[in-house]
């Protein structure tokens, strides 16, 4: 498990250790977890890059194209396998290294998949579906990313402090233990560089 140190202005999202799906994921779990209809054509695409990325048979130099559709089909198809209590995720590119998720999540039920029932109190509080959005910058380069935190709302309000660090703590590492919160984590499979652009995803392989 990574060690790191919670802090209200240095935090971000999501566990990505070794795997570039797990990385793209990770930047949609932001909201997800401190927060449409794709085609099956897209998902079935972007698992194929995905399997080719992994299978370490690609060039140096080479560059594997993630369309926006493509991530939303992956995130759509792959959160409902992770945990229950989250309707709608959804990945939109703003700019170069910005991205902004949103979903709809019932943090009770979220805490109830993940095999830790809240109690009564925790239950009054968390019960009931919020819209959740999170926007984060993704810089990466020889290898290694960090995701950074921009603003968090949770039903129109913006968490800070000791409220996001609550959020973190109870929903984002139960389901991913190994998260890297504010710092750099390896990319892994020989991915040198995920360029985010409001085009879509583009994963450099190095050597």
């Amino acid at each position: 498990m990574c060690a790191f140190a919670l802090r209200s202005n240095d935090l971000a999202p999501v566990s990505v250790c070794l795997r570039v799906r797990r990385a793209l994921l990770s930047v949609v779990w932001v909201p997800a977890i401190l927060l449409l209809g794709a085609a099956p054509a897209d998902y079935q695409s972007v698992q194929r890059k995905f399997d080719l990325i992994e299978a370490g048979r690609l060039k140096p130099g080479s560059r594997v194209e993630l369309t926006p559709s493509e991530l939303n089909a992956y995130v759509e198809h792959q959160v409902p396998m992770v945990t229950g209590g989250v309707r709608q995720p959804r990945l939109t590119l703003l700019r170069p290294e910005v991205a902004e998720g949103t979903a709809v999540i019932n943090f009770a039920e979220l805490r109830r998949s993940q095999g830790n029932p809240p109690g009564w109190l925790m239950s009054r509080l968390l019960d009931g579906e919020r819209p959740v959005s999170v926007t984060a910058r993704i810089r990466s380069s020889a290898g290694q990313a960090t995701v950074d935190v921009l603003s968090v709302q949770i039903s129109g309000v913006t968490l800070d402090g000791k409220t996001l660090d609550f959020l973190i703590q109870h929903f984002l590492l139960p389901l991913y233990p190994d998260a890297a919160v504010g710092r750099p984590f390896d990319l892994g499979d020989r991915i040198e560089k995920l360029d985010v652009r409001p085009q879509g995803v583009t994963v450099l392989i190095g050597r």
